[in-house]
């Protein structure tokens, strides 16, 4: 009886730490992959995407879907009913394959304009702008930290890096950060 209880316990804690594992984690990436839908839709569809730190993926069309906490299998079905019913797709079959790896993709952003080293930069969970401009080499001399872009979404919107408050904005993977050409008050 006692084996049994023990073996019982065991069962519990694996499977505990089992599920654990395979809940999808903000700062992660998933790979997602569709089927039932024309090979040109799922090629727009089908790739690897990182789960933001407040815990959604962006997908095609349908836009922020809840993610993190979730199964692979409970986000599939959410993707599934929301291609649904937004009427995009009559009948979409979602994967989702999340890994316990957390490096499964390299999430990247990219740093742009006059910095040192413009390109891409590594995300990581934490990452603020300022960071981010300070890992591209900083501001070079034509550089201006006093506007600094964050392109997001198609949206724009503009810090001065110079005030504390601008410093501590979060970033995102696949942002885009532009450090423009100081004005001639060079500022």
């Amino acid at each position: 009886m006692k084996f049994l209880l023990t073996l019982l316990c065991l069962f519990v804690a694996f499977g505990h730490q089992l599920q654990a594992q395979t809940t999808i984690q903000a700062g992660r990436a998933i790979e997602i992959r569709i089927v039932g839908v024309p090979p040109e839709e799922a090629a727009r569809v089908n790739n690897t995407y990182p789960v933001s730190e407040g815990g959604y993926v962006r997908m095609p069309y349908i836009g922020n879907v809840r993610a993190a906490g979730l199964r692979p299998e409970a986000l599939a079905q959410s993707i599934e009913a929301s291609y649904r019913a937004a009427k995009i797709y009559t009948s979409p079959t979602i994967q989702v394959i999340s890994s316990s790896d957390e490096t499964l993709t390299e999430l990247m952003l990219t740093v742009g304009g006059y910095v040192r080293k413009a390109g891409p930069v590594k995300y990581f969970r934490g990452l603020t702008l300022y960071n981010a401009v300070q890992a591209a080499g900083g501001a070079n001399e034509f550089g201006s930290m006093h506007r600094v872009r964050l392109l997001r979404d198609g949206k724009v919107k503009e810090y001065d890096l110079t005030e504390i408050a601008s410093k501590t904005v979060a970033v995102e993977p696949n942002d885009t950060i532009e450090v423009p050409q100081k004005n001639i008050f060079g500022r």
